[in-house]
Parts: C-alpha cells; sequence; structure tokens
C-alpha cells in the first residue's frame, strides 16, 4: 500500500512538474525554429558567397512576398506568354536583384538533374507544415522505404494497358460535357461559357469515374471537399506560422478537422464495400481503388508478409493525393491550352485540322490519339510556357554537396520551373513566344540540356500520373475541336496565378461556335 501510494504521488507530481515545463519547452522550439535555426542557415549559405534577403525574426521573407503577389495580381496583364512576375514574383525580382545565378534557387539545368535524379533520396518535398495531415500525403510526401513500396505497388495502375481501359471514361465524360455544351448554343451558332469551372468539373468526373467506378458519386463528394480543404489549407500558408495554434478550436481549424473526418469517413465506407466484393471473389474493377488494392494484395502475398501491402490510413491518402494532383493538373492543362489556342488561332486551325483528318467525328482511339503530332507539340509548348506546378521546392533533411555549394540540412532548394523553361540561353530568343514547332522532332531533340524542361518533375520522382494526364488531354481537346472554334470573349482578363498550381485568376470566359454555323 505504501508503495502505490508513492507511485500515485510521484506520477501526480510529474505531471505537475510536465505542465511547469512545458511552457518553457513551448518557448525554446519557437526560438529555435523562429530564430537560431533560419540564423544559422543564412550564416552558412553566405559563407559561401551566396547573397539574398537578411533573415527577418518571426516572418522572414513573408511580408515582402505577400507584397509582391498583391501587386502582381491586383491587375490583369497584357496578352503575352511572359508570365514569370506573375506566377512567382518574388522568385523573380529577387533573382534580377540579386543576379542570374543563384545557387538556392537553382537555375542551371545541370543542378536540377543533381537534385532529381542523382540526390533525390537526401532531399524531400517540403510539407505543408502542420496542415498537411488535414489535406494530402500519399506517395508524394513519403520518402525511403515507404515511398518505394508505395511507388511500387501505385505503378501497375498507370500501365498503358491500364490507360487504354480507361478511355471509354475519358470519351463519355468529354461527351457528356460538350453535348452540354451544345444545348447552350444561341440561334446564330455560338455561346460564350466560362471553360474553366466547366473542365474542372469535366476532370473531376473522369478521376471520379476511374478511381472509384460505380462510387464516383461519393467521389464527386470527396472532390468537393477537398477543394474547400485547399481553400483552408492556403489561407494558413499565408499566415505566420504559431507552433500549436492548429490545436485551438478556431472556426477554421474547426473546419479543416471537419473536413478531414468526413472524407476519410466516406472513403473507408467505399474502401470497406470494395474489399467485401472482392472477399465474396467478384473480379477486380479496374479503377485506381480497385487496381490499388490488387496490387497491395499482391504485394502482401510476395513478400509474405500480412501488413506488407497498404493500410486503410495508405488507401485513404493515394486516394486523396490522386484526386487532387490528377485533377487540378489536368484541367489546368486544358484550360491553358484553349487559352493559348485562342490567342494563336492559326494553331487551333492546325490541331484541328489533324484530329478532322484521322478520326473524323468519330470517337477518338488510343492508336488515333498517339498518332496527334501537332497536339502533342501544342501540349509540350503549353506545359512549357504554363507549367501547371510553377515552382516546385525540395527541403534538404541532411547536408548536401549541389554542385560547389554545401547546403545546409533544412535549407529550401527552389526550382522555379517557370523560369527555366522561358531560359533564353537554353531555348533560345525566342524563349518567351509560343512556337510548337521547337518540339517537331519530340522532347529530347527540342532540348540543350535534359533537365530545362520538366513540367511532371524528374527522376525516380518523376508524377506518375503524368501519362493519363496527357492521355486526357488530347481526348478531350480533340472531342472540343471536333465540334467547336473558339475565340476569347469580351469580359477575359489575362490572369495567371500562382496558387498551389497555376490557375486563372478571373476564369476563362471564351466564345465557342458551333462548327457548321460559322
Amino acid at each position: 500500500m505504501t508503495l502505490l501510494v508513492t507511485i500515485e504521488n510521484w506520477a501526480a507530481l510529474s505531471s505537475w512538474l510536465l505542465l511547469l515545463l512545458f511552457p518553457v519547452w513551448a518557448l525554446a522550439e519557437a526560438l529555435n525554429v523562429l530564430w537560431w535555426r533560419p540564423w544559422r542557415m543564412e550564416r552558412a549559405l553566405r559563407e559561401q558567397g551566396l547573397t539574398g534577403t537578411a533573415y527577418r525574426f518571426l516572418y522572414g521573407d513573408l511580408k515582402e512576398m505577400r507584397r509582391f503577389l498583391m501587386e502582381a495580381v491586383s491587375k490583369p496583364m497584357p496578352l503575352s506568354h511572359d508570365i514569370a512576375l506573375r506566377v512567382a514574383p518574388f522568385i523573380a525580382h529577387k533573382i534580377r536583384e540579386f543576379g542570374p545565378v543563384p545557387r538556392v534557387a537553382l537555375l542551371e539545368p545541370e543542378l536540377v538533374k543533381e537534385v532529381f535524379v542523382k540526390k533525390f533520396d537526401q532531399v524531400a518535398r517540403p510539407g505543408l507544415s502542420a496542415y498537411q495531415r488535414y489535406f494530402v500525403t500519399g506517395i508524394f510526401s513519403y520518402e525511403g522505404e515507404k515511398w518505394s513500396k508505395h511507388r511500387k505497388m501505385l505503378n501497375p495502375a498507370f500501365h498503358l494497358e491500364k490507360l487504354k481501359q480507361m478511355l471509354p471514361v475519358f470519351c463519355s465524360c468529354c461527351t457528356d460535357m460538350v453535348e452540354k455544351w451544345e444545348g447552350m448554343v444561341g440561334p446564330e451558332g455560338s455561346f460564350q461559357v466560362d471553360v474553366w469551372p466547366e473542365l474542372q468539373d469535366f476532370t473531376a468526373d473522369v478521376i471520379s469515374r476511374t478511381a472509384f467506378g460505380s462510387n464516383y458519386k461519393e467521389g464527386r463528394k470527396i472532390f468537393q471537399l477537398q477543394t474547400e480543404q485547399t481553400e483552408l489549407i492556403l489561407l494558413a500558408l499565408q499566415s505566420v506560422y504559431i507552433p500549436g495554434f492548429r490545436f485551438l478550436p478556431t472556426p477554421k481549424n474547426n473546419r479543416r478537422k471537419a473536413i478531414h473526418r468526413e472524407a476519410r469517413s466516406i472513403l473507408i465506407g467505399i474502401i470497406r464495400k470494395r474489399e467485401e466484393a472482392m472477399k465474396k471473389g467478384e473480379p477486380t474493377k479496374q479503377d485506381l481503388l480497385g487496381l490499388m488494392l490488387e496490387s497491395s494484395s499482391k504485394h502482401a502475398q510476395e513478400t509474405g508478409e500480412k501488413n506488407a501491402g497498404m493500410t486503410y490510413e495508405d488507401v485513404i491518402e493515394e486516394c486523396k493525393l490522386f484526386y487532387f494532383a490528377g485533377q487540378e493538373t489536368t484541367s489546368i492543362l486544358i484550360t491553358t491550352t484553349m487559352i493559348v489556342l485562342s490567342m494563336h488561332p492559326d494553331w487551333q486551325v492546325k490541331a484541328r485540322e489533324e484530329v478532322l483528318q484521322l478520326f473524323g467525328k468519330d470517337k477518338p482511339e488510343y492508336n488515333e490519339l498517339s498518332s496527334l503530332k501537332i497536339m502533342t507539340m501544342i501540349l509540350y509548348e503549353v506545359l512549357r510556357l504554363y507549367p501547371p506546378v510553377p515552382v516546385l521546392e525540395r527541403r534538404t533533411f541532411k547536408p548536401v554537396q549541389i554542385g560547389s555549394l554545401l547546403i545546409p540540412s533544412g535549407a529550401v532548394l527552389v526550382l522555379p520551373t517557370v523560369l527555366i523553361h522561358r531560359d533564353p540561353s537554353n531555348w533560345g530568343d525566342d524563349a518567351e513566344e509560343f512556337n510548337p514547332m521547337r518540339f517537331s522532332q519530340g522532347v529530347s531533340m527540342a532540348l540543350k540540356e535534359q533537365y530545362a524542361f520538366f513540367p511532371f518533375g524528374g527522376g525516380p520522382r518523376i508524377c506518375i500520373g503524368q501519362n493519363f494526364a496527357m492521355l486526357e488531354a488530347k481526348m478531350a481537346l480533340s472531342v472540343i475541336l471536333q465540334r467547336f472554334s473558339f475565340e476569347f470573349s469580351a469580359s477575359y482578363a489575362h490572369a495567371p496565378t500562382r496558387r498551389f498550381t497555376l490557375q486563372p485568376q478571373h476564369g476563362v470566359p471564351l466564345k465557342l461556335h458551333r462548327l457548321g454555323t460559322t
């Protein structure tokens, strides 16, 4: 009894001590994150001859970044492809201020290659700090063995034969969209529509059907939740990070948690239904979820370990990531291509002639889509000038040698895609101009340096869904070009802006003309 009382008293005393020490620990951790660690990194980089802005306590460059961004998005820009100062204003201004070859913002393709290929296992994608768990994780954020395992299990879902099986879904969703548009055509044979939300709905429909098959309606609910969560996470990232603030029951924090719980609940329900069907011996459905569960089960059998496959949480996060990354990037690619073809109607005519020559008014098949040479050239040039992710970042988790520079642990490497893709030393004097002919002999022949073009990243961690996105974009644009020509409406404002991805700030109102009536 004496021992029991002593233990209870000691437990109570320990609890009080922890409560008293917690504020001290929290203060020390805050000072380390907000002052000591940034100051050490800055000193280490300056000792190697680098210039740049000095670290400012608490805010760092946040205020200046916000000022540049607010100035950039305050008004539309002239109708041109010179978008760098608008979508990456802080980086572009600082590169001009401190010289053309900063080494932490990496502009040289050979250094980009080091990050993507040679040192890919020594750097990581920066997370979304404390809020990432409410948004997406999945293969995008995993490192080491877990990343390797997930990549191996997900690869079969994106093999060519699987993509061919998804073509009818691509075509069906696109047909639904253009038939809706045909219902909007006025007596004069034309109508105006903001194609940005229309194409977002289209790619969400494709993702819902290819990810969840007959459960696509539930899948669309997840997309709606993810869209709202994106806005809430962006608000958090634009504010000063205060350790522990996410635990406070503020309205936005509560909503982030509620969305996370609801999306997780819907996905668990879908996964359980699918697992029950598989246990009953029903054939595996050829959608992403079915292929993922099948691959996970196969991996567990091959390794002989019952828990070697994906957990519920793993599958949930991969589905959420597929929604965000797949839907966002493809809708941006199709939308931006329609903008560019409105700016260059001669290339719109060439693309349409190729489509009609190859398959007329029929539904496109895989072999025909693969034969679209002009369309492919146009898409590559759009990806060069308007990369869906204008700036990529990697964080070092140990000291890393990049070129002649030793990057300290915890530093962020900035790969400004939108700047490297338009560097005259790699692309010539017409780097700011739209010229699909530069890709007439393929990507490799268009490049002076291999990593002067990386719209989907590069190296072992190159985007797993790039072929999915390109095939979906070719299908959508082919079906649109079969039925419509298009041009800017009077209300169009050229205003590309960067959120997580490149987006049109004021939408994309176009005037569409039904073919045969113009």
